[in-house]
């Protein structure tokens, strides 16, 4: 691969959430965006399935960027793009939001100085720039210091970590323009009844007895079931213009969710692809979208889930390794207004990267 952009960048590895990444100040990296993917796909190793030149970890789940700045939006802390470096293929993309990923944007900002710690807990306003949404973190910060010691723990992370809850504003439509872009809670494609729905992330529910499977098989099973696979991208790449997202053969969204009736106390369960390799958890965002879809009636997710009363719902979702609360306020017509969660993060390391 031919080196192009700087030799090497300040950054901080992270883990937020189920995920990892680098993290980089704006302004530390090439203003050209064909020069600074150039650049973030030689920090990867991409492409190479095991990224072996790169410190990407040889899955999309542990190959994303963050690029943070101070914002001079009104009301807003810090803007953030999150980028997704293709692990086998040479392609960065900005087309999906990260809420992984977001859980360390918070810290990060604090660390950086981009805003200043205020008291034992400091809220971080964050503009989502992939989809122009607001999310707002809480940081522990005792003594004015970010700590990421805690007692919070998180399905699919080992350990317990300092809690990093984030409430997320006015999610619906922010990549296809509606949280039901077709205008249906149902469609059929392929035989298949599936609700195309964007509530943070471009999602396609449907139900895993549909596709002939249970919704309860691990990810290796998953990923070796080629002809289940086959199906399930025929479908995404079916609903790509009624999701108004254009041709997605060559896109991350939207995520393919198949649901499942819950079995162990939560809500519903999920196996989610990413798209084309099953995810060893659930994307945040994903989540959020999943547990909506769960709210429309007629929906193969309300055929599968379990509900609670009340216009503020706590829904566990559960998947391959756990599970993840999403908690949701709804209005007196049922649609939901606000969505929160409980992600924690870790600082894994700080210096410079090299391209």
């Amino acid at each position: 691969m031919t080196r192009t952009g700087p030799a090497s960048v300040p950054c901080m590895w992270m883990r937020g959430g189920t995920s990892k990444g680098g993290y980089f100040l704006k302004d530390d990296l090439p203003a050209d965006t064909a020069a600074r993917d150039a650049f973030l796909l030689q920090v990867m190793g991409s492409p190479d399935p095991r990224q072996i030149d790169g410190m990407g970890g040889g899955d999309p789940l542990t190959s994303k960027v963050a690029v943070v700045s101070k914002s001079a939006r009104a009301g807003i802390d810090v803007d953030y793009l999150f980028l997704q470096v293709f692990v086998d293929q040479a392609i960065v993309t900005d087309a999906q939001n990260c809420g992984n990923i977001l859980a360390g944007v918070g810290p990060f900002a604090i660390e950086r100085g981009l805003v200043n710690a205020n008291g034992n807990e400091t809220s971080v306003t964050i503009f989502m720039e992939n989809t122009g949404q607001v999310a707002v973190a809480t940081v522990q910060t005792p003594g004015g210091v970010v700590t990421y010691e805690g007692d919070a723990a998180i399905d699919g992370v080992p350990g317990t970590h300092a809690p990093v809850p984030t409430l997320f504003r006015d999610t619906a439509g922010s990549s296809c323009g509606a949280l039901l872009p077709s205008g249906n809670a149902v469609d059929v494609v392929n035989g298949v009844p599936v609700t195309l729905i964007d509530n943070g992330m471009p999602c396609v529910v449907m139900k895993a007895s549909d596709l002939g499977i249970t919704g309860y098989e691990d990810r290796d099973w998953l990923d070796a079931n080629t002809e289940l696979k086959a199906r399930i991208e025929a479908i995404r790449l079916a609903v790509g213009s009624a999701m108004n997202l254009g041709d997605v053969t060559q896109k991350s969204v939207p995520k393919m969710m198949l649901v499942a009736p819950p079995r162990a106390g939560g809500s519903v369960c999920v196996r989610s692809f990413i798209p084309h390799r099953a995810h060893a958890t659930i994307g945040v965002l994903g989540a959020v979208s999943v547990a909506t879809a769960c709210l429309i009636p007629g929906s193969p997710a309300a055929e599968v889930a379990v509900v609670p009363d009340g216009p503020r719902k706590t829904l566990s979702v559960e998947h391959p390794t756990g599970e993840m609360s999403c908690v949701l306020e709804v209005n007196e017509l049922g649609e939901v207004v606000s969505a929160a969660l409980l992600r924690t993060a870790r600082k894994l390391m700080e210096g410079v990267v090299f391209g």
